[in-house]
């Protein structure tokens, strides 16, 4: 019998890493506001998301190396090259490090949603006790340094996301036409731009070109199977572009109400549909959150060994060093409660910054006849891949102000 789950590849992690603890929490205030007049942002985000990571996949794939290797060798040596390589490390290694807390704690608040608190004490002072749990979970499977391990875990992880989200908007009996309307019809309610950045801007994420480009080439060695890891790609953006819609859908019944977050709509949704929408939604939070809690430290470790050209595999001794570097701070800031506003801050500049820089980059570099021959960029990819350039300009002007109180 065919084994369905035979191509199936990297793309299941991407899927994940996109639809962390902030995802979950952007399209439940988006339902909650704005009801289903939304969902076309999430399409077109879906768009520029598959555009993006073909273009990134491609050029691992065809390359064998990660991106930010792949820039370290394309880019002319001096200061345009140290630049974009500084640029590179300070938004996602410093950026990953920033937000671990915040993905670990989303799986915390997920496993919350189940029952107890998790919370224990230990020489008197008060920790969560989940957030350790979350923590060696995902140093042991990155520790194990095994991609295909790693592969069939995520894939369980976003089956469990993808039913825990899809069940609860299911149970919240949304009318089909009213969905689809507002899923393929553009709509701009009052006071809805700002959400509107965000729902693309919390899909379109600069870590995953990088690990996408990485990861690529651990599944795929052979330029003849660029056709399946097109189709993964496609697919699993598909997947987890409708996994964030059913979150927006599930919220978008709570229209009008005040919900806290993602955590606030486990326990709103349990009166009226009873004990299954709480339970579905805390285990598609505690899954959102450990895959988000695996992958950022994954995506910090393989831009370090590029930029700085360290060189080794998942299991070398300075790849190792980055992602426990990342996933310790994450594990003290979600366990203790530490708010590194300043470092945050920081991540969302250079973020904002790099965004349309590498979707910039991204365009050159699948132009480029000497990286990718035939393989290269055709014109209407192009003029596709100049539009989504334009909204990353956007979504990068939008975090750089609201970082400075502008917004």
């Amino acid at each position: 019998m065919r084994n369905p789950f035979k191509n199936i590849g990297p793309g299941a992690l991407v899927a994940a890493a996109f639809i962390g603890p902030g995802t979950v929490t952007v399209c439940t205030l988006a339902g909650i506001q704005f009801g289903f007049s939304l969902l076309w942002a999430m399409t077109l985000s879906i768009i520029a998301t598959i555009i993006l990571q073909e273009t990134a996949s491609r050029i691992g794939l065809v390359s064998q190396k990660g991106l930010s290797q792949v820039l370290r060798d394309e880019l002319p040596a001096g200061i345009l090259r140290k630049s974009v390589l500084g640029l590179v490390l300070a938004a996602i290694v410093v950026g990953n490090a920033a937000y671990e807390g915040g993905n670990i704690s989303g799986g915390v608040l997920g496993l919350q949603a189940l029952g107890s608190t998790g919370i224990i004490e230990v020489a008197g002072y008060a920790i969560n006790g989940y957030s350790l749990l979350i923590g060696a979970i995902a140093f042991i499977l990155l520790y194990i340094g095994n991609y295909k391990v790693l592969e069939k875990v995520f894939l369980l992880l976003v089956i469990l996301m993808s039913l825990s989200f899809v069940i609860t908007a299911i149970l919240t009996g949304p009318q089909l036409l009213t969905v689809l309307k507002g899923a393929l019809i553009p709509q701009f309610p009052d006071g809805s731009i700002l959400m509107i950045v965000a729902l693309v801007g919390t899909t379109v994420v600069p870590y995953n070109l990088f690990l996408h480009a990485s990861l690529v080439n651990q599944k795929w060695k052979d330029r003849t199977e660029l056709s399946a890891a097109k189709k993964d790609t496609i697919v699993a953006v598909i997947l987890g572009g409708l996994v964030s819609m059913s979150v927006i859908i599930a919220a978008a019944a709570l229209t009008g109400q005040e919900v806290d977050g993602a955590s606030g709509l486990a326990q709103s949704l349990e009166p009226l549909y009873g004990s299954a929408a709480r339970y579905c939604i805390g285990l598609g939070l505690f899954a959102a959150g450990i895959t988000s809690a695996i992958t950022a430290p994954l995506a910090a470790a393989y831009v370090a060994q590029g930029c700085l050209n360290l060189g080794g595999d998942l299991k070398s001794r300075n790849f190792r060093l980055v992602w426990m570097l990342v996933l310790v701070l994450g594990v003290g800031v979600a366990t203790f409660g530490i708010k590194p506003i300043e470092i945050i801050q920081f991540a969302q500049v250079a973020n904002g910054i790099l965004l349309p820089v590498i979707a910039g980059i991204l365009i050159w570099l699948a132009n480029r006849s000497t990286l990718l021959g035939s393989y290269q960029n055709s014109k209407l990819k192009n003029v596709i891949s100049v539009c989504i350039l334009i909204v990353t300009l956007i979504l990068g002007a939008r975090a750089i102000l609201s970082v400075f109180g502008l917004l």
